[in-house]
């Protein structure tokens, strides 16, 4: 089987739309080519590498607690379960700096790591690590966010269909409010996925909703969000705000403590993304109306198993996990995978981050929390 051939789609990012990519379908394509565990007889005959290979893994911040949560240790482990233990990952964080991440990516350069995955901090300002990275014969993955510069893959999330799901959870929570003004707390300009968080979002709110103030919240940096929301309610007022469209937990955190500081009475809906502990949490008692669920072992999982079937040579199994293909601005038809998400309220706490052993009850259910978990059902 030739997975190449099944590539039928293609989009461009930042600007851009994306596709969604369903999970299914690339667990389909693996086993009908004979590829179990990221191994294929046909490919594994002549690997380029053996399994004594480097990963270089540069994330982006600690801000969001899933980097180091899930991603980082979700990566590193299926790197060495694939390479029978021989494999290692060489790690860095970048703390949300555009700068520290770029003298990362070249340390591991100099070091001659095998491969990169790079989230990137600034995905344009990367592009000439990137680009040193490739000169040095060392392969570049894209991950979560699409760097520019000569990319070799990329895996995501649906980011445009974030926001769809975000947009339309909040208009549907709307309904029939007396006023129909929110505001709209974006994420990093620097990040490209802000763009395409927004356009999805923009896609259910623009004919629904007025977009009363809107602001880019630098670095995704949730103090950097409350100072956007304290201007946001002097200018509008707190009764005339119905909802908040917030990109992630952390925005949504710091606009729900200003309403609550500014004497709002009932918080209104406020949206989020990456289902955050602190957020669902926030949800389980009504503070916050919905999150963004997205699998972060699928998206690390996959990432690992894109890495080392790269280095290893093992065409069948790369082709069958990245049967999509995206542009960025300075790089096209770049081999991805773009995986769909979830939309995350109380009704669906225990099937989603429960049930995928992102979190347990009893972490969520603390005793602040134990009346309203039973009041939806996860204690009983």
């Amino acid at each position: 089987m030739n997975a190449r051939n099944t590539r039928t789609r293609r989009r461009r990012i930042a600007p851009g739309r994306t596709t969604v990519a369903v999970a299914s379908a690339t667990v389909l394509s693996l086993a009908s080519c004979g590829v179990v565990d990221g191994i294929g007889d046909e490919s594994r005959a002549s690997p380029t590498k053996g399994d004594d290979i480097t990963v270089g893994l540069l994330l982006p911040e600690k801000e969001n607690a899933r980097y180091e949560q899930f991603d980082h240790p979700i990566f590193a482990k299926r790197v060495a379960e694939l390479t029978g233990g021989k494999g290692t990952v060489e790690y860095a964080n970048a703390e949300g700096k555009a700068r520290t991440q770029n003298r990362q990516l070249e340390r591991m350069v100099a070091d001659k790591v095998d491969i990169l995955v790079v989230d990137a901090v600034d995905a344009k300002g990367i592009a000439s690590g990137v680009k040193k990275a490739k000169d040095a014969g060392i392969p570049v993955i894209a991950y979560d966010r699409l760097a520019q510069g000569p990319i070799d893959a990329y895996i995501s999330f649906d980011n445009e269909l974030v926001g769809q799901v975000q947009g339309r959870a909040l208009v549907e929570k709307l309904g029939n409010s007396s006023t129909n003004k929110i505001i709209m707390m974006n994420g990093a300009p620097t990040d490209p996925n802000t763009a395409q968080f927004k356009a999805g979002a923009m896609s259910e709110l623009q004919d629904a909703v007025e977009v009363a103030k809107e602001y880019d919240t630098k670095d995704w940096d949730p103090k950097n969000a409350k100072a956007n929301m304290e201007k946001a309610v002097a200018a509008v007022g707190l009764d005339d705000i119905a909802g908040v469209y917030a990109a992630n937990d952390g925005i949504a955190g710091a606009v729900i403590d200003v309403l609550k500081t500014s004497g709002v009475s009932s918080v209104p809906p406020v949206t989020g993304q990456d289902a955050e502990l602190a957020a669902v949490r926030r949800i389980v008692s009504g503070d916050q109306y919905m999150s963004v669920y997205k699998s972060y072992p699928q998206e690390a999982n996959a990432a690992a198993e894109m890495a080392v079937a790269k280095v290893q040579g093992r065409t069948i199994e790369f082709d069958a996990l990245t049967r999509d293909s995206v542009d960025s601005p300075t790089t096209e038809n770049i081999p991805a995978q773009l995986v769909s998400v979830v939309a995350l309220t109380k009704d669906n706490i225990k099937d989603t981050v429960v049930a995928d052993g992102i979190y347990t009850v009893k972490q969520i259910c603390t005793s602040d929390y134990r009346a309203a978990c039973q009041e939806i059902g996860l204690l009983k």
